[in-house]
C-alpha cells in the first residue's frame, strides 16, 4: 500500500492510502492560519484492517446496512456477510475499506487529483456481478474536494458507494464534535428500528429532533430522550435531501466556532447520513491521541439505507451496459 498526497496553494494537503482508499490525513488553517488535522485515523495502516470504525475509507459494494445479510434480485435469493449482528454492514467482511486500489495521479482543469481504481469479482461478499469501481479524488484551489463514483457490472446487482471519513473540525485530537453547529437541507429522515434497519417509512423532521433546517449545535440533539436517538445511541440517521434527482445541490454544512471552519456538502445523491460518532469507543489515534464517543462525525451521501428491500427507496439497482454515477464535494471555508 501507498500513500499520495493533494495539495493546494491556501494551505489544504490531503494525505489518501492506496488501501481502502482512506483520507488519513486532512490538514486544513483555522481562522488564525492555525493548520490542523481535522479527520481521525490511525498511524499504522496495518490497524485498519483490524480496529478502525471505517476511518476515511471508501465505502462498498453497499455502503450502509442491509437487513438480515440478503436481498432477492430477478427472484434470485442472494445471501451477504452478517458482519453487523443479524446485518449487512459496509460491503461486508472485506468490503471496499479493506481492498487494496490501484492509484493514478492526474490534473483535472488545474485540480490536483487522484484516480482509483478496483476490480470486484463476481461474488465478491455474495454480490451478484463482476464490478469495475473507480473513485476520483480532486482537490481544487478554491478548496473544493471533489469525490466522483463510477461502476459497471457484468451482471445486474446493487451498488451504494460512499465515503466515511470523520471530522472534527476543531482538530482530530481536540475532544468531542458537541459543539459544532449542523445544518442539513432535509424536510424528511428515515426512522430505524433497534437494528438500525429503515422501517419503509419517511417521516417529516418537523418538530422532531431532526430538524436541522436551521443550524442546531450537536450537544443540544443527542442528548434529547427520543426512541429513533435511543435506538442508534444519538444520531446516525437517513435525511432525505430537498433536491432534484441526479442534480449536484446543498446537501448539508458544518461549522466549528472555535477554530472558525466550516465544512459544506453538495451531492447528486437523494440522501446522506449524518453519524454523531456515537459508536466510538476509547482508543488510541494519530499521534497518542486517544478518541471516545462523539470524537468525530460523518456525512456520509448515499442512495437510502436497506434499499434492496425497500421498494419504496431510489433504486440501487445497476444493470449490466449502464454506469453508476455518483458525486460528492466537501467544500472547505472559514467564517
Amino acid at each position: 500500500m501507498k500513500l499520495f498526497s493533494l495539495k493546494n496553494s491556501n494551505g489544504i494537503e490531503i494525505i489518501v492510502s492506496s488501501l481502502g482508499g482512506i483520507i488519513k490525513e486532512l490538514w486544513m488553517p483555522d481562522r488564525l492560519g492555525q493548520v490542523d488535522d481535522i479527520v481521525l485515523g490511525l498511524d499504522d495502516m496495518d490497524d485498519y484492517l483490524v480496529r478502525s470504525p471505517y476511518f476515511g475509507a471508501i465505502l462498498g459494494r453497499y455502503a450502509n446496512r442491509i437487513a438480515g445479510a440478503r436481498f432477492k434480485l430477478d427472484g434470485q435469493s442472494f445471501e451477504l456477510a452478517a458482519n453487523n449482528g443479524i446485518n449487512h454492514l459496509h460491503g461486508g467482511l472485506c468490503g471496499f475499506d479493506k481492498v487494496v486500489w490501484g492509484v493514478d495521479e492526474i490534473a483535472e482543469s488545474g485540480e490536483s487529483g487522484l484516480r482509483l481504481t478496483y476490480e470486484s469479482a463476481d461474488g465478491e461478499e455474495g454480490y451478484p456481478g463482476a464490478l469495475e469501481a473507480e473513485v476520483t479524488y480532486l482537490l481544487s484551489e478554491t478548496n473544493d474536494f471533489t469525490i466522483r463514483y463510477r461502476a459497471t457490472t457484468s451482471k445486474t446487482t446493487h451498488v451504494n458507494l460512499s465515503q466515511h471519513t470523520y471530522f472534527n473540525l476543531g482538530g482530530h485530537n481536540r475532544g468531542t464534535i458537541l459543539d459544532h453547529e449542523v445544518r442539513v437541507n432535509a424536510d424528511l429522515y428515515t426512522p430505524v428500528d433497534a437494528g438500525s434497519i429503515p422501517t419503509g417509512e419517511i417521516r417529516t423532521v418537523q418538530d422532531t429532533v431532526f430538524d436541522f433546517r436551521t443550524r442546531r449545535r450537536i450537544e443540544d440533539v443527542v442528548f434529547e430522550e427520543d426512541e429513533q436517538l435511543n435506538n442508534t445511541g444519538g444520531i446516525d440517521h437517513n435525511f432525505v435531501l430537498n433536491k432534484l434527482p441526479c442534480d449536484l445541490s446543498h446537501a448539508a454544512s458544518v461549522y466549528d466556532g472555535k477554530s472558525g471552519r466550516m465544512v459544506e456538502v453538495f451531492t447528486t445523491e437523494p440522501g446522506i447520513q449524518f453519524y454523531s460518532g456515537n459508536k466510538i469507543k476509547e482508543m488510541e489515534g494519530k499521534a497518542g491521541s486517544t478518541y471516545r464517543k462523539h470524537s468525530g462525525f460523518c456525512l456520509e451521501t448515499q442512495r437510502f439505507p436497506d434499499t434492496p428491500n425497500k421498494s419504496m427507496f431510489p433504486s440501487t439497482r445497476l444493470n449490466p451496459g449502464e454506469e453508476y454515477f455518483s458525486q460528492t464535494v466537501y467544500k472547505f471555508g472559514i467564517e
